[in-house]
């Protein structure tokens, strides 16, 4: 029986890129532990998991439960609370106030593995962004661009105060935001075949487009970027340093 076990929650769960990560650590490493996916159809389940797996000593938290998740929490990182979403559980021991349960701790690394992966990237004139997509990813991105001091701007779908439309990106626009972060699921395998309805054609090699999705490993987004000069870059990195820093949360 492995000494410790660590998991993914979210629902439904496919491939999942945080079982083999670790799976291939654990392995490289020679660490006793084993990496688990959880599916739970409801984020009010979590409680029954942990009492099935008294193990557990830590969770990374995926789609959709990144927001439910939050008031099953005994605590929340500084990140975690301003950010307004969790992909990492931290499983403590029992204290007096916990009631003989372990205390969970909710945190954040999409964070940190999102402005990690920017950063070398950045150049002086990257200094406004277009964050395509107002979901829980996107909370995350908006939280690392402001942290490198990154002035940015959500487009969304649906017209809201302090929210931009794809009708609002003008060539004007483009001009001034140099920087694109599709926070979208569109372009992902299977459907390769869509893309963020932005003004391509008005891009150019002074600009960064950054898509969160990656796989396919250049998605339609990206390519029609490049194909304007644009510098490009897709989400893997941003995972690998997630899942890096879900692990040195887990042990801190």
């Amino acid at each position: 029986m492995p000494h410790h076990t660590y998991g993914l929650v979210g629902y439904p769960l496919g491939h999942s890129f945080s079982r083999a990560f670790f799976t291939e650590k654990f392995a490289r490493e020679g660490i006793d532990a084993e990496y688990l996916n959880f599916e739970l159809p409801d984020a009010g389940e979590l409680r029954q998991l942990l009492a099935a797996h008294p193990d557990l000593r830590g969770l990374n938290v995926t789609i959709p439960h990144k927001q439910a998740v939050m008031p099953l929490l005994d605590g929340l990182s500084d990140d975690a609370r301003a950010i307004g979403a969790v992909n990492v559980i931290k499983v403590l021991p029992p204290d007096n106030g916990s009631g003989g349960r372990p205390r969970l701790v909710g945190c954040n690394s999409d964070v940190i593995g999102f402005a990690d992966s920017l950063r070398p990237l950045l150049q002086l004139h990257h200094s406004r962004a277009l964050v395509l997509g107002t979901g829980g990813a996107s909370k995350a991105v908006v939280h690392a661009l402001g942290s490198l001091g990154i002035e940015w701007r959500y487009v969304s779908r649906h017209a809201a105060p302090g929210q931009l439309t794809y009708a609002d990106i003008t060539p004007a626009l483009l001009a001034d935001y140099m920087l694109i972060v599709n926070c979208t699921p569109l372009g992902m395998s299977p459907n390769v075949d869509a893309c963020p309805d932005i003004p391509y054609e008005h891009l150019t090699s002074r600009h960064l487009l950054y898509d969160l999705v990656y796989n396919p490993e250049e998605t339609l987004f990206l390519r029609r970027g490049r194909e304007r000069g644009a510098a490009t870059k897709n989400g893997l990195e941003m995972l690998h340093l997630q899942a890096v820093a879900s692990w040195q949360m887990w042990h801190e």
